[in-house]
């Protein structure tokens, strides 16, 4: 009597082949749903912890103790103690491509002062807080700026970093991404940092 090998098929009883195949499918189903579920997550929730991180930021950074307008620059421009930059006081809202946007800091003379540039992204990014999905800005409630637009800000990098690209960043949502230097954006100018102490 001949002995059968345990992985002969013949002698395999575990589920047919169709079943296995529906019970493979179904379990790849599953994992996808709950992988989806586990990533996108209630809208309610997300709203919530997204609102915590702003308010946890927001808190930490009181508009009060940190923004001052400032009277040397005929209250045209606000001093951010936080980083000493001094920031418009209404940013320009007409759009204009980076560099006509370069050009116009170099131009300006809000509050009777020269010496205005493109923010750095980081500089600009020190404005907003978290990187969150919010259609507010995230600057504390409270600050003193005007005329800040529901869209993205030109700002500056070194040349060599990216030659045929120019950086803007997400006044609202907090984002620092690459664009072709013709597309058109509005332009937030900065003066400083200051190099005396801050009051």
């Amino acid at each position: 009597m001949a002995i059968e090998h345990p992985l002969n098929p013949q002698t395999n009883t575990g589920l047919p082949k169709p079943a296995a195949r529906l019970l493979l499918v179904l379990l790849v189903i599953g994992l996808g749903i709950a992988g989806f579920q586990f990533l996108t997550g209630p809208t309610g929730q997300k709203e919530a912890l997204i609102a915590d991180i702003i308010k946890n930021w927001q808190e930490a950074h009181p508009s009060t103790d940190r923004f001052m307008i400032l009277s040397d620059f005929h209250n045209e421009a606000v001093l951010d103690k936080d980083t000493s930059l001094i920031w418009e006081i209404a940013p320009q809202a007409t759009t204009v491509t980076w560099n006509e946007a370069r050009v116009t800091c170099a131009k300006r003379a809000t509050g009777g002062q020269r010496g205005w540039r493109l923010p750095a992204p980081t500089e600009m990014r020190s404005l907003v807080g978290p990187a969150v999905d919010s259609p507010i800005p995230n600057i504390p409630p409270g600050h003193p700026f005007r005329n800040i637009q529901p869209t993205s800000y030109w700002t500056v990098v070194p040349e060599g970093n990216q030659p045929s690209y120019a950086k803007y960043v997400d006044a609202f949502l907090g984002n620092v991404l690459s664009f072709l230097h013709i597309y058109t954006y509005p332009v937030w100018c900065v003066h400083g940092p200051l190099t005396s102490p801050v009051p």
